[in-house]
């Protein structure tokens, strides 16, 4: 296939993720400190890409989390379940007052020259209690995964939530698994939970286990502690300072087969120009660049991720693989919400260059 990398043919599960779940209060356009009424989406780096192979690209896919037994909890669960995932729970009892909690973000839209803003309630998060050893991951692996995945922002939770990445991960490749890290670094996070210096020595140690890395320029500069090369692009959709840090990635962590990522260039909040990026085995590879419309920015990374692994489980070479995630993470940011309301064949549609005429 020209990405080095060895996917196993069929499993019980075509891919699994391991991540936190939490609910995204969206109250549209209107900032948090005017807002009278909110949208709940149930969210999660991982979740958002683990629901996309499901229920877009009609993969069988699970999810590791924390679940708390309260009413978000069932909500969040629900989702879960119509999204078609396989769970697998660590409960935690809610005490009717301190929680554990399923986190809180918070995150308006913004629209044109105002820019969305996030910010967090994660306080006593359950995601953030899970230890190794909660898991049982021989069992969870027994029927065959292809492909594992987890991310920057649940190593980011707590000094357990690496460990147990760590502890997934070489379940995994023992079970013959693909493993992929998305980096998602969030300064916010990090900060609490031991600043700059604790983020590279917790991303270097899971980035020695993976096999498939998404991450733009920032993310390896702050996630690993990759150097930046001391030319920059010239926009943001310039793809040469991410090609130009690839070598020292790959040196460092050597098992790194392939790393991707998108490019935005953001002309308003509701204009961007769109691209993405990858490298795979040695070769370079570009997607087309597309201006976007964007109704919701939320969860477009975790889009381009689902439908770039969905191309390399499917086969197809890495620059196919590349225009299905560019191409499914611009369909991302067109509908509400963090999860992926496309279908396969929209995605195919895009991907080979569709345009937006009406389907009758």
């Amino acid at each position: 296939m020209g990405n080095g990398l060895k996917i196993p043919p069929s499993g019980a599960l075509d891919f699994l993720a391991l991540g936190a779940l939490n609910h995204r209060l969206d109250p549209g356009i209107v900032p948090f400190r005017k807002a009278t009424q909110c949208q709940i989406h149930p969210s999660g780096a991982e979740y958002n890409c683990a629901s996309a192979l499901s229920d877009c690209f009609r993969l069988k896919a699970g999810l590791v989390s924390a679940m708390v037994d309260y009413p978000l909890g069932d909500l969040i669960a629900e989702r879960v379940r119509a999204m078609g995932l396989t769970p697998f729970y660590k409960r935690f009892a809610h005490d009717g007052v301190l929680g554990p909690n399923m986190a809180t973000i918070y995150s308006d839209q913004g629209h044109g020259v105002r820019p969305p803003v996030v910010f967090y309630n994660r306080a006593n998060e359950a995601a953030a209690l899970l230890q190794p050893g909660d898991f049982d991951w021989k069992a969870i692996f027994a029927g065959g995964v292809r492909w594992f995945h987890s991310g920057g922002i649940f190593a980011a939770l707590s000094p357990s939530t690496s460990e147990v990445i760590i502890e997934g991960m070489q379940a995994a490749r023992k079970a013959g698994a693909v493993v992929s890290f998305d980096l998602n670094y969030r300064e916010k996070l990090w900060k609490v939970s031991g600043g700059a210096g604790r983020a590279v020595e917790v991303t270097r140690r899971i980035a020695d286990l993976v096999d498939v890395l998404v991450g733009n320029e920032e993310d390896l500069q702050k996630g690993l502690g990759i150097p930046g090369p001391d030319a920059a692009g010239a926009s943001s959709l310039d793809p040469r300072a991410f090609f130009g840090m690839i070598d020292a990635v790959v040196a460092r962590h050597p098992k790194v087969r392939v790393v991707a990522t998108t490019l935005r260039e953001v002309r308003s909040t509701n204009r961007h120009a769109w691209s993405a990026v990858a490298w795979a085995g040695g070769a370079r590879h570009v997607a087309p660049t597309l201006e976007l419309d964007v109704h919701d920015r939320v969860g477009g990374g975790d889009g381009f991720a689902a439908g770039f692994f969905y191309g390399l489980l499917a086969g197809e070479p890495p620059e196919e693989a590349l225009k299905l995630g560019w191409a499914h993470g611009a369909l991302i940011t067109t509908f509400p919400g963090d999860t992926t309301m496309a279908t396969l064949e929209q995605v195919h549609s895009l991907s080979k260059g569709g345009s937006a005429r009406i389907q009758r």
